[in-house]
């Protein structure tokens, strides 16, 4: 049987530069009613950029939300309307300051769905352009942080790399070339 649940009422509560928040009124499979809030967001794009060495390209960046730096792929959200793949080419070139040969996606991951929208697109990056200048929003403070791709799927393991889409995007990349993938 396939599990649904019905809009019945939507209010806007909140809009902002990033997401909107709207709570619902829903009629449950079993007739009963429930409040759902929602987080709506535009989504995302990161990539998995391999350098000529094998390296991944991270970004260190603090993130006010966490609290703290985070290792992260380079990513950004989706402009209204624009599609993941330019999203992904787009980020990359700004963050890094590269640019790649072939982009293909990885995979797409909803990264909180009881309560957000955000999907994230994963893409994989080869062919990396010789590294150029940075073009980062005013408000963008970041180092680029090339690491061994098994050691970055290391990192991941053991809980140094918490960022989820980073999560994927690593261990999936390190999958599919052939890396083992066992936790310390």
């Amino acid at each position: 049987m396939a599990h649904f649940e019905k809009e019945l009422e939507k209010d806007e509560l909140y809009r902002g530069s990033i997401f909107t928040l709207t709570t619902h009124r829903v009629c449950l499979e079993n007739g009963g009613e429930s409040r759902r809030d929602v987080v709506n967001h535009h989504g995302g794009a990161c990539v998995a950029a391999l350098d000529q060495e094998g390296r991944i390209l991270l970004v260190r960046q603090y993130r006010f939300a966490a609290g703290q730096e985070l290792l992260e792929l380079p990513a950004g959200k989706l402009e209204p309307g624009e599609e993941p793949l330019k999203t992904a080419a787009r980020e990359l070139t700004e963050e890094t300051g590269r640019t790649a040969a072939h982009l293909t996606k990885l995979t797409e991951i909803i990264p909180t769905p009881a309560y957000c929208t955000e999907r994230i697109y994963v893409y994989e990056a080869h062919g990396l352009s010789a590294p150029g200048g940075q073009h980062l929003d005013r408000d963008e403070f970041l180092d680029v942080v090339p690491v061994p791709l098994e050691e970055a799927a290391k990192m991941v393991l053991t809980g140094e790399i918490t960022d989820a889409k980073t999560q994927v995007g690593v261990l999936l990349l390190a999958a599919k070339k052939g890396i083992a993938l066992r936790p310390e």
